[in-house]
Parts: structure tokens; sequence; C-alpha cells
């Protein structure tokens, strides 16, 4: 099992900025991508960006030039550095890993921007 937490979400106003982070314990060993996902109310959960134990990262186009994944794979954490924060970035967000094919999510952390 893996435990994803997350922490950093908070209430900020239009062009603000924002540091998310993840923490992973357990069973951490091979893990791969790790992962920011958002969802409002009445919508599908959508991807922020992925990063993979190399360092490949993937953007959503909303948040490219904005947002940026990093990892520290000794402290097991992904981050996510968002600038120039948009009312439209106002979601739950959460961190994802995946794991030999299997998928662990954090609780998620809420992000709410303030035009």
């Amino acid at each position: 099992q893996v435990q994803l937490v997350e922490s950093g979400g908070g209430l900020v106003q239009a062009g603000g900025s924002l540091r998310l982070s993840c923490a992973a314990s357990g069973s951490i060993s091979s893990i791969n991508t790790m992962g920011w996902y958002r969802q409002v109310p009445g919508k599908q959960r959508e991807l922020v960006a992925t990063i993979t134990t190399g360092g490949s990262t993937n953007y959503a186009d909303s948040v490219k030039g904005r947002f940026t994944i990093s990892r520290d794979n000794v402290k097991n954490t992904v981050y996510l550095q968002m600038n120039s924060l948009q009312p439209e970035d106002t979601a739950v967000y959460y961190c994802k890993a995946v794991r030999f094919l299997l998928i662990y999510w954090g609780q998620g952390t809420q992000v709410t921007v303030s035009s």
C-alpha cells in the first residue's frame, strides 16, 4: 500500500501563487509516475501534471507556463508550484501515484482562487 498526504492548498487572490506538496509513504519502492489532478463539483477529475521517476513531465494545456511539477525522490515527495492562479483553477487537487499498475490517490486539498 502507498499512502499519499497532500498539503499546501488554501485561498489566494487571482494572480497569486501556491505550492502543493504530496508526501508518499508505505510501499514506496517502484513508484513510477506521480502527478496532480483536480476536480470541481459536477465534473470529471482532470489531469494537471505528471512526472516520472526519471523526471519526464506532462502538463495540461491550461496550466502550461504557469504550473511546474517537481519531485524529490529522496523525500518521496512531489510538488506543484502554481503561479498566476486564476479563478478557473479553483478545485480540489489530488495527488496520484502509480506503482506496478496500481493507482493510489491522496485525500485532496482545496485550492480556491478569488477574483
